[in-house]
């Protein structure tokens, strides 16, 4: 009657240890920096597999025109609420994968609005207009260490700028695109 009871209570322990799910992280906090920016960001919990990254950076732009003969870059404000699904966490744990720091595969709604509060440029008497946009974007997320990420996503979805203009160079609204390859450090 022991070993049953004994073995009926391995049984229970291994049966309940195998089916507990694996979680993004409560909060994590970092900076990350691509070609095109630099970041701060923050991803908090919603669910088991659904965190809200919240972010505010600096977007990158670069520009040409041979007709005036002007090339330049720029830097400007950007807010980003994005939340993201990490579908494939539990896949990693069972295969004994990385999943610390919301390292994982990921799916999310990338919302992103400009403000026309200030922009670093290499030229004088740019006319920068704000905009919003949202992006499904399709990413993956992996730490290289105990604290570096690197972070690559791509995406296409919607524009709408936010100031009237010359709308015989721009429409109201557009097609945007997401095509991100970051690295990063994570507090």
């Amino acid at each position: 009657m022991k070993q049953a009871l004994l073995i009926l209570t391995f049984f229970t322990i291994s049966l309940s240890t195998q089916s507990q799910t694996t979680s993004v992280e409560k909060s994590t906090f970092g900076v990350q920096t691509g070609f095109l920016g630099i970041w701060v960001h923050n991803e908090s919990r919603l669910s088991n597999s659904i965190a809200l990254r919240s972010e505010i950076g600096l977007d990158a732009g670069i520009w040409g025109n041979d007709i005036y003969d002007s090339y330049g870059f720029l830097l400007a404000p950007v807010i980003t609420l994005e939340p993201r699904w990490y579908y494939n966490l539990n896949k990693r744990a069972d295969k004994s994968r990385r999943t610390d720091g919301n390292s994982g595969n990921f799916v999310s709604i990338k919302t992103s609005y400009h403000p026309d509060w200030f922009i670093i440029a290499n030229e004088d008497n740019i006319n920068f207009i704000s905009d919003i946009s949202i992006i499904p974007t399709w990413g993956i997320r992996r730490h290289l260490g105990n604290h570096f990420t690197y972070e690559a996503g791509i995406g296409v979805g919607y524009v709408h700028y936010l100031e009237d203009f010359d709308r015989g160079i721009l429409e109201t609204s557009d097609v945007a695109v997401n095509l991100h390859l970051r690295i990063g450090y994570r507090f």
